[in-house]
């Protein structure tokens, strides 16, 4: 029996089954079988599609597995898990902050990979340009936060690659006060990249730097919580982070 009502949903929001299978990151022939042949979705594909079609789950399925609790909303929010950041597709970090239409944070201690992509930089003139309000807040070098970090990650070079940033992000700190860029001295546990509501949350790990930890790519669904326990973390973070001031260049000279 064929899901009408999902066919409706699309239909009513003006969206593609190839446009849904792109959101919630599934393959277009899995979408028509769940119109079509009227299969059901895994519970995380329910809730995502869902959220993507703005409709409560419910009106799309009435299917048992279908549970309304905060722990299947906050599993269903993980949509991917990365083994390592470096396995993350390298062209999914530009393509989740080119959706931002209307936030754009980045909570890192150096973050490095992304102020050397010269692409980044232009992105994140274009998102403030059209209105986006981007955050940036790198580690403040001289706190006691990153020292600890650059020795739990064994190198002990954490606050030379943060001045590394500063030096490649100097001409955007400079000529476009519009992006926000801050220090913090917060000791972190995670660092997340979040574009309205979704967002990569790359875990710390003892003994490891972060390219090797694991990386999940959440999308945020009402009442499932997971999504809003980070986005609160940038939040508080960014409220006790200090602007950049000169003398922060004038320390990066040499880096």
């Amino acid at each position: 029996m064929s899901n009408e009502r999902l066919r409706s949903a699309l239909l009513a929001r003006g969206m593609t089954v190839q446009g849904l299978a792109e959101v919630i990151e599934v393959n277009p022939k899995t979408v028509e079988r769940w119109i079509t042949q009227g299969k059901v979705p895994y519970r995380r594909h329910q809730y995502a599609t869902a959220a993507a079609l703005k409709v409560d789950v419910t009106s799309l399925w009435d299917d048992d597995r279908t549970v309304d609790s905060a722990t299947d909303l906050a599993k269903a929010e993980i949509g991917t898990v990365y083994p390592h950041r470096h396995t993350v597709p390298s062209g999914l970090w530009r393509e989740i902050f080119g959706r931002a239409q209307k936030t754009l944070d980045v909570l890192v201690y150096s973050g490095l990979f992304l102020s050397e992509d010269p692409v980044f930089h232009d992105l994140l003139k274009a998102k403030t340009a059209a209105g986006v309000r981007v955050r940036i807040l790198l580690g403040d070098p001289d706190s006691a936060a990153v020292q600890q970090r650059g020795i739990d990650e064994g190198h002990q070079i954490m606050d030379g690659k943060i001045r590394n940033a500063l030096v490649l992000y100097r001409p955007l700190i400079e000529s476009h006060p519009d992006i926000g860029f801050r220090l913090h001295d917060s000791t972190l546990y995670n660092s997340i990249y979040r574009s309205d509501g979704e967002m990569l949350v790359n875990p710390h790990v003892y003994g490891i730097g972060a390219y090797l930890a694991p990386v999940l790519h959440l999308r945020r669904l009402t009442g499932g919580g997971l999504f809003d326990t980070y986005a609160n973390s940038i939040e508080h973070t960014w409220g006790n982070a200090r602007q950049i001031t000169g003398a922060d260049f004038a320390s990066t000279k040499g880096a």
